[in-house]
């Protein structure tokens, strides 16, 4: 499957977001969708998650603020209250598995917010 984001782009501190990663497939066929993110000289770490079942996962830096969902073949994330520490680049993951990393990954946007 092929995954393209988009909505990435520069906002100001407490300003939002919201993130589209569209798939070639049908989202409601993967098992486990995911939101990523990487800051410079950082690790990939996992900030939303989305089971079929519709369990979510959120991280500690991004509950509350953050909103994973999915319609037919899009996955979102609406991102509000956003912080300098949330520029970074983005990446969409889904999965037959359970695991999202598993799966196929979108290609990146970058997020940069202003202080």
């Amino acid at each position: 499957v092929q995954l393209v984001e988009s909505g990435g782009g520069l906002v100001q501190a407490g300003g939002s977001l919201r993130l589209s990663c569209a798939a070639s497939g049908r989202m409601f066929s993967f098992n486990a969708l995911g939101w990523y993110r990487q800051a410079p000289g950082q690790g990939r770490e996992l900030i939303a998650s989305l089971r079929r079942g519709g369990d979510t996962y959120y991280s500690d830096s991004t509950k509350g603020r953050f909103t994973i969902s999915r319609d037919r073949n899009t996955l979102y994330l609406q991102m509000i209250s956003l912080k300098p520490e949330d520029t970074a680049m983005y990446f969409c993951a889904v999965s037959k598995t359970r695991d999202p990393r598993e799966g196929s990954w979108g290609q990146g946007i970058q997020v940069t917010v202003s202080s």
